[in-house]
């Protein structure tokens, strides 16, 4: 598996397997199984997702080593503190049955509770100086963000000893998020891609289509090629076998620079939510 460097020289493959929307029990740990077998070494999970137990039993089975899988978690938007981002770091890696992560991230920034008076600017403080101290103490191997926009971002690094090394967001052929993608790149912030064929509405977009035909490829794979190609690390979900391992074949042909353009501006595919009115 080809691997990306993040800011602080740890390798990251580059492309992992999604679970959101995944269901805890057999659903989960059959796909994950599946998707290890096949070669997926990096695997994306949340607190929110509710199948951190099904995920890490999956992993455990697998008897792959450990230090071979790369594995991330999110912290939820109730445990926006400094004590409760703790103590949920704590119940996930227990959930997951290891004793270190990969990569943890905030899952989102800016929770409808929190949008009064800003409270979400010394929240994330908070939760970010518990993020550090596990990083500091090897618990957490590299540490980052989910739906940041800029400008929460640049509240983080108000107070941040150490720079987030990844942002989850929302990347598609249709959603580029171009400004965005910049600023991250900028300060060295790898951009991760969740719902990188746009939770499926791509593959009812006729130019994604015809594309695909030229390269005698699926949709599907075209859409996580445009990712790779735009430096980003596309995370998809599936619980069809084979899907999961079409999804992977993805490093024997290139984009050329007119499809990329083609498909950085193909219409109808979701579009990142405003993580500032998100109901939630």
């Amino acid at each position: 598996m080809e691997t990306y460097q993040l800011s602080n020289g740890n390798a990251i493959p580059k492309i992992g397997f999604g679970t959101w929307n995944v269901a805890d029990g057999k659903e989960a740990y059959d796909s994950v199984s599946f998707a290890l077998n096949e070669g997926y070494r990096h695997i994306d999970t949340a607190q929110a997702y509710k199948n951190e137990g099904s995920v890490g039993q999956a992993i455990k089975d697998s008897n792959i080593n450990r230090q071979d899988i790369f594995l991330t978690t999110k912290v939820w938007n109730d445990k926006h503190s400094y004590e409760l981002a703790k103590a949920s770091i704590e119940e996930s890696l227990s959930k997951l049955q290891v004793d270190y992560l990969d990569l943890l991230l905030i899952h989102w920034p800016n929770p409808k509770p929190l949008r009064q008076d800003d409270a979400w600017k010394k929240a994330n403080a908070e939760t970010w100086k518990a993020f550090e101290e596990f990083y500091k103490a090897g618990k957490v191997k590299a540490i980052g963000v989910s739906n940041f926009m800029r400008h929460h971002l640049e509240e983080l690094f108000k107070t941040a000893e150490i720079k987030p090394m990844v942002n989850q967001i929302l990347l598609a052929p249709g959603c580029p998020q171009d400004d965005l993608v910049a600023f991250c790149q900028d300060h060295n912030i790898l951009l991760e891609a969740y719902s990188p064929l746009g939770t499926g509405s791509i593959f009812k977009n006729d130019l994604a289509k015809e594309i695909a035909q030229k390269y005698q490829k699926s949709v599907a794979q075209i859409a996580l090629r445009w990712n790779l190609q735009k430096g980003f690390l596309p995370l998809p979900k599936s619980v069809t076998p084979k899907n999961i391992t079409s999804n992977l074949a993805i490093f024997d042909f290139e984009l050329d620079d007119k499809d990329i353009e083609t498909l950085d501006h193909i219409e109808g595919v979701k579009t990142q939510a405003d993580p500032d009115e998100v109901d939630f």
